[in-house]
């Protein structure tokens, strides 16, 4: 359900290569959420870093919505870039299990299965 790699690189610059990499892919970047700090900053300090990236392909995006507007719930997609075990880490949700989980529709499987593969070259990019 989640692909996972390490990288040699720190949290931030692993973030801004996920950026490039995702650009090269027809992805764009439409937030990022620094976890360590917002939450540290509502009281719940944390010692590790932890970005949400959310990334999203419109064209894709919108072939899902077409043809099942509910699917809007799994949408945009989401690299995580954290540190666990003194190691930095890039990782996701695979979209095609996370559809599948949703839906039936071998449509939205397709999109699932190119969104996916563009997702782990993205991260693999990244690293």
């Amino acid at each position: 359900m989640r692909y996972d790699v390490i990288t040699t690189k720190p949290a931030a610059q692993a973030v801004a290569d996920v950026q490039t990499v995702a650009k090269q892919h027809g992805f764009g970047t439409l937030h990022v959420y620094n976890l360590k700090e917002t939450l540290t900053g509502k009281g719940f300090p944390q010692t590790s870093e932890c970005y949400v990236l959310e990334v999203c392909n419109p064209a894709q995006a919108d072939q899902v919505l077409r043809l099942d507007f509910t699917m809007n719930v799994a949408l945009p997609c989401r690299i995580s870039v954290y540190e666990s075990q003194g190691k930095t880490w890039i990782g996701m949700i695979r979209p095609k299990a996370m559809l599948e989980m949703l839906s039936k529709q071998p449509a939205l499987a397709v999109i699932a299965d190119e969104v996916e593969a563009a997702m782990v070259k993205i991260i693999d990019g990244a690293k």
